[in-house]
Formats: structure tokens, C-alpha cells, sequence
């Protein structure tokens, strides 16, 4: 197997250099060590070695009131402030309602109403070529990725002990070829991850490719209307149907189109060659003018996730969770006889049961601010803690995630039988459990 870190990518041809490196860690670490006893705010953001890695669309986004955050010396636009309402793009850090908060309610119900567009560049994006490729991603993939082309697949990647270390999505680019999107902070660990895992003898070539793509998700239930008007492919459901990839035409480019969601609405990621995203970020954005279309930034799409109930890598699921505990055994090929990394874990895990299951927390106090870490309360006894916490402004209610465990098992009738409550800066709040999407559950909005 042959791995190629960043081959056509400034940041890989930047990270060559050693020297480069360490000028921004040492940076970083001065700001960080400085901070070890000053007050740690929710959602607070570095400010030390900024911009250093940006996306195309840096300087437009900043112009329409970008407000930045930063991951992995990525520039994100997290919220957009208006200034016909006196808003700057400027974090006022709180442990009540931060001054985003209504800038972000707007976004999110774009978003769920008309349309929004998001800038995620940041994402990490690998290729996996060659005639083994997919043979030897179906080994490490917990789920089936050996699947025609064009296809689109969620997949965890599992150790040994059924530990979910990535979760990320593979489109079947070729018969030889696929295209693996991760999250913007995962990209080492999962890159090195694969690279490490995937079997040695195998006639694959693994690439990162992150910085050789733009992409802009547009996302919310009129981005079809909205993307027939800048291409003449034929997106109707029949034609371009979820979980599918195509490549088509904007505004000159060749796109990747991926209808895919971490929003829960119709939606397109569109993968786009760098130097072609200005011009198609300019495109969609006039298409969607008489459309109710807006820029939306990470904080929308947070409180979107959340209302659906898709896991966040690295707080509701991890090495220390697997897949049945987390709620996400519908993507784990167990019913096939096809072997792969973990499988006897998990198989083992759902004959034995389980002492930890991830459920949903609504808090019918809309003031209450949930950030995540917050001790579950099962029938008056500790029983949890939440892996995170926000607000969903559809349901107009804080929502948390967490584990209810129990050291003797836990099942769907254990989680749902309870009374729960949450202790929120020392109170306790009484609040409401659910396994389901608190969002759309029957995906109707998604795959219409």
C-alpha cells in the first residue's frame, strides 16, 4: 500500500517544512499556557496564529459579516452577524445566552424553512485508489462501502474491541476508486488511522486530498429548486436519489455533488476544484436570492445535528463507545458474512447486551443552557453524564446527549422507563428521554 500525505495540497507542501511547523505550535502554545488559569469559556475560541489555513471564500464570507472560528488552523465561519440589526461578528463569551445565539436561530431556521448554504472546506477528504482499494476499505469499514458506483456510504472504521475510531463518508468514485470525507479536526488521526490499519500487502494508493476541494453544502427544503437553476443535470429524486454521488456542472466547474445531510433536509455537499469556488459560491447564492437562501455557519449546523440526532465524533461517540451502545448497529454490516475489523465485538456485544446507551435529553425550560458534560439523573441516582448540549430552535427547547449506564445492562425499556432529570449549574431540572431523531424521524425530509 502506498500512502501519500497531501500531495497536491499547499498545507502538505507547507508541513514539509519542519520549521513552519513549529512556529505555529509554538505560537498556539503561548496563548494556551497563558490561558491554564484564566476562565474557560463555553465555545471559546484561540486567537493566537490566525488566519493560517482559509478557504477560498475567506474574504467573501468575512465581507457578509462572518463571525470565525478555527479548527486545525482552519478558518470556519460559525455565525453570520447583520448589521442592519447592530450585530458585529465578534464572540461575547458567557456561560448564559451568548450574544450569537438569535443570529444563530436565524440560520438554523433558514435552513429548516427555506435554504442555506455552508462553507466546509474545512473537511478532510482523502482517495483510496487501486485495485484493491475497496476490497481493503471493506475490511476496516464497519459498514458495506462495496457498493455500485456513485453510491454513498456512513461508515464507523472499529478496533479490535468494537471501539468506534472514525466515522466518516465513503462515495464510490470508481471501480477502483473511493472518496472518503471526514471532519475537519479528525484528519490526522484519521488518515494515519487507515493508513495504519489497511492490509500492507494491498495494491491501494491512499491520498489526502483535502485542499485540492472546496466545498459548500447547501442544505434546506428548497436546494433543489435552487440548484436546477445553476445546472442542467436532472436532480429530481428519481434521477439524483439520497445516500447517491453524480458529478455535474456549475457555473463552468465540474462538481462533485454529494446528497448527503448533517442538517436533516434535502441537501447537496458540493465538492468543488478550489480555483472554481468563488465562481460557483456565486452562482448558487444568486439562484437562491428570491429563495430565502442564507450563508449559515457551524453553530446552525451544530443545533441542527442535534435536533436530528447525529453523533459528533470525538463527544457522543469514540473508541470508547461502539456502534450498539451509540445507536448505530443500522450501519454495521452484521447481516452479511462479510469479515471485518471489530466484527467479533460487536457481534459478541449484541448477544451479551450492553451497560451504556446513548439517548436524547429535552429540557422543556427554554432559558436552560445545556453545554454538554451536565450529570444524568435516572430515578433520582446518578446515571450518566451528557457527551453535548445545545439548543434546538425548531423544537425551542435545549437538547443534550449522554450515556445512561447501568453496571448491570442497559436496554431500550431501562433508558425509557426512567424519570430523569439534569443538573445544571448545581440545580436539578426534570427533563424527557428519547432513543428516536427528535427531528424528523421517519427521514421524510431528507429523501423527498
Amino acid at each position: 500500500m502506498t500512502v501519500v500525505r497531501s500531495s497536491c495540497s499547499w498545507w502538505g507542501r507547507l508541513c514539509a517544512s519542519l520549521t513552519i511547523v513549529e512556529d505555529w505550535v509554538r505560537t498556539r502554545t503561548l496563548e494556551a499556557y497563558g490561558k491554564h488559569y484564566t476562565m474557560a469559556w463555553p465555545s471559546e475560541e484561540h486567537d493566537s496564529a490566525r488566519p493560517c489555513r482559509t478557504s477560498p471564500l475567506y474574504a467573501t464570507l468575512a465581507a457578509q459579516g462572518a463571525c470565525f472560528g478555527e479548527k486545525l488552523g482552519w478558518e470556519r465561519p460559525n455565525w453570520f452577524a447583520d448589521a442592519t440589526l447592530g450585530e458585529t461578528p465578534h464572540d461575547v463569551y458567557s456561560f448564559a445566552r451568548p450574544n450569537w445565539f438569535a443570529a444563530v436561530g436565524r440560520e438554523h431556521r433558514a435552513t429548516r424553512e427555506a435554504a442555506a448554504l455552508f462553507d466546509q472546506t474545512s473537511f478532510a477528504k482523502f482517495t483510496v485508489k487501486g485495485p484493491d482499494a475497496v476490497a481493503a476499505m471493506n475490511w476496516i469499514a464497519a459498514n458495506d462501502i462495496d457498493k455500485p458506483v456513485g453510491s454513498l456510504t456512513y461508515t464507523q472504521l472499529l478496533d479490535d474491541n468494537g471501539g468506534i475510531q472514525c466515522d466518516l463518508t465513503v462515495a464510490r468514485v470508481a471501480r477502483d476508486e473511493l472518496y472518503l470525507v471526514t471532519g475537519t479536526g479528525f484528519a490526522t488521526h484519521d488518515f494515519d488511522w487507515i493508513a495504519s490499519n489497511l492490509p500492507a500487502a494491498v495494491n491501494a494508493q491512499l491520498v489526502d486530498v483535502t485542499s485540492a476541494y472546496a466545498v459548500l453544502a447547501l442544505m434546506g427544503p428548497r436546494a433543489r429548486t435552487i440548484l436546477r437553476r445553476v445546472t442542467r443535470a436532472d436532480v429530481s429524486n428519481d434521477a439524483f436519489p439520497f445516500a447517491t454521488m453524480q458529478t455535474i456542472a456549475i457555473a463552468g466547474a465540474p462538481v462533485r455533488a454529494l446528497r448527503i445531510t448533517y442538517v436533516g433536509e434535502l441537501g447537496w455537499e458540493l465538492h468543488v476544484p478550489v480555483e472554481c469556488a468563488t465562481g460557483v459560491y456565486a452562482a448558487v447564492m444568486a439562484a437562491g436570492a428570491d429563495q430565502g437562501l442564507v450563508n449559515g455557519g457551524y453553530r446552525a449546523i451544530e443545533s441542527c445535528r442535534l435536533e436530528k440526532g447525529y453523533r459528533a465524533w470525538g463527544s457522543d461517540i469514540g473508541p470508547d463507545h461502539t456502534p450498539i451502545e451509540a445507536g448505530l448497529g443500522w450501519a454495521v454490516k452484521l447481516k452479511t458474512a462479510v469479515d471485518f475489523k471489530g466484527r467479533a465485538a460487536v457481534e459478541r456485544q449484541r448477544g451479551e447486551g450492553v451497560k451504556k446507551m446513548l439517548a436524547a435529553f429535552v429540557v422543556d425550560d427554554p432559558d436552560v443552557v445545556l453545554l454538554g458534560r451536565e450529570t444524568i439523573y435516572r430515578d433520582g441516582a446518578r446515571g450518566g453524564w451528557l457527551t453535548s448540549g445545545g439548543f434546538g430552535y425548531t423544537l425551542g427547547r435545549p437538547i443534550g446527549y449522554g450515556y445512561v449506564r447501568h453496571p448491570h445492562g442497559v436496554t431500550a425499556d431501562h433508558v425509557l422507563s426512567g424519570h430523569y432529570e439534569l443538573e445544571v449549574a448545581t440545580e436539578r431540572v426534570p427533563c424527557t428521554v428519547s432513543l428516536r431523531p427528535l427531528y424528523d424521524p421517519g427521514m421524510s425530509r431528507i429523501k423527498g
